[in-house]
C-alpha cells in the first residue's frame, strides 16, 4: 500500500518495476537480459531484448519468440512476462515492431503486416541459429496484435515453431468494434492519399485494458507509449489482415493455447472461441477468464495474474518435459 501511495506522487519512473538500475534488477530476478538491434534483410533496424536463465546454472528448456501489440513495446510492463518466464527455465527473445518503440520508423505507423512478420522471422531464425539454441523447442507468444501476427508467422513458416501462446489475440476485429459501412470504405480512399494521417477516432485503449488502478499509472509512465490517435494506413491494413485471418482460422495447425478475459472490449473473446473452434491443430487450449480485462499479464489484480502465469507455465511444461 505504502508503495502504491508513493507512485501516485511519483510523476514517472524510470523503469516499470521503479529505480532500482536494470542490470541490478535482473541480477536480483535470478536472470541474465540483454539489449541489442538487429537489421532485417529490407535494412530496416530492430531493437530487441533478451531475458534467459541463468545459463551457467540453468540450460534453457526451450526458446519462446515474444510479440507486443499495437502501440505498446518490449522495455516497459511487457518485460514482466519475459522476466518470470525466464525465471522458470525458458530463453525469451523480442523486438519493438516496425514504428513502436526503439525501432525504426514513423510512431505505430504499420504500411504492411506481411513485411513486419518477414521482420519478426528473419531476426527468430537468426536466433534459432545459435549453436547455445540448437535442437531446443521453439514457440511464439503474442499479445493483442502480436497474436494476430504469431498466426501469420505460423502461416508463413507453417514447421518452424512447436506452438504458440496467444493472449488475447487480435484475430479479427469484433462486429462489436468494427467501424460499420461506409466508415471502412471511406477510411480505405482516404488512406490512399494520407496514410500517415493520425485521425481515426478512437478512446485511449490503456484505460480500456488496464484494471487495477495504480497500474494504469504505471502502465501511463511509459515514456515509449504511443498516445496518438490511430494513423489510417495502419488501421486500414489491421482491417485488411483481420480480414485474412478470420477466413484462414480453419488454416492453424499448430498447438497453442489462446487466453482471453471475458471483460475485454478491446479484442473479442468470442473471437478466440472461433479461433478454437476452427483450428485444425490436434493440440488446442482455451482459457477465458471471467470477469478479467484485455491486460492479463500486467493490468489485473497480483493473484489474476499469478492465474493466467500459472496456466502459461503448464501448458509450456506439459509440452517441454
Amino acid at each position: 500500500m505504502e508503495e502504491q501511495q508513493k507512485l501516485l506522487q511519483s510523476s514517472s519512473y524510470p523503469f516499470f518495476w521503479g529505480y532500482t538500475p536494470e542490470q541490478e534488477y535482473y541480477k536480483q530476478q535470478q536472470i541474465t537480459s540483454s539489449k541489442s538491434t538487429f537489421t532485417t534483410p529490407r535494412n530496416l533496424t530492430l531493437f530487441t531484448r533478451s531475458w534467459l536463465p541463468n545459463l551457467t546454472t540453468t540450460p534453457p528448456r526451450a526458446l519462446i519468440f515474444m510479440i507486443h501489440g499495437y502501440g505498446n513495446d518490449i522495455s516497459w510492463t511487457f518485460q514482466s512476462t519475459p522476466i518470470f518466464l525466464a525465471q522458470m527455465g525458458f530463453a525469451c527473445f523480442a523486438l519493438d515492431l516496425q514504428g513502436h518503440g526503439q525501432t525504426q520508423g514513423l510512431k505505430a505507423f504499420v504500411p504492411s503486416v506481411d513485411l513486419v512478420v518477414q521482420d519478426c522471422l528473419s531476426y527468430f531464425n537468426s536466433i534459432k541459429r545459435d549453436p547455445k539454441f540448437k535442437a531446443l523447442p521453439c514457440f511464439l507468444f503474442g499479445e493483442s496484435m502480436g497474436g494476430a501476427i504469431c498466426l501469420l508467422i505460423h502461416f508463413a513458416d507453417p514447421r518452424g515453431f512447436q506452438g504458440a501462446i496467444l493472449v488475447a489475440p487480435m484475430c479479427k476485429i469484433s462486429d462489436k468494434v468494427r467501424p460499420k459501412w461506409p466508415i471502412p470504405q471511406i477510411l480505405t480512399f482516404l488512406a490512399r492519399f494520407f496514410p500517415t494521417l493520425p485521425i481515426v477516432p478512437t478512446p485511449d485503449l490503456l484505460y480500456k485494458s488496464v484494471k487495477v488502478d495504480h497500474k494504469k499509472v504505471i502502465a501511463e509512465m511509459n515514456p515509449l507509449r504511443y498516445r496518438g490517435k490511430p494513423r489510417l494506413g495502419t488501421v486500414v491494413e489491421l482491417l485488411r489482415v483481420t480480414d485474412i485471418l478470420s477466413r484462414r482460422l480453419c488454416d492453424v495447425e499448430l498447438p497453442f493455447i489462446v487466453l482471453h478475459g471475458s471483460a475485454d472490449v478491446v479484442t473479442d473473446p468470442e473471437v478466440s472461441r472461433e479461433l478454437y473452434e476452427e483450428a485444425r491443430s490436434d493440440d488446442k487450449t482455451i482459457e477465458v477468464y471471467d470477469g478479467m480485462m484485455h491486460s492479463l499479464l500486467f493490468g489485473e489484480t497480483d493473484e489474476n495474474v499469478k492465474i493466467v502465469r500459472s496456466d502459461i507455465l503448464q501448458w509450456l511444461n506439459a509440452r517441454c518435459n
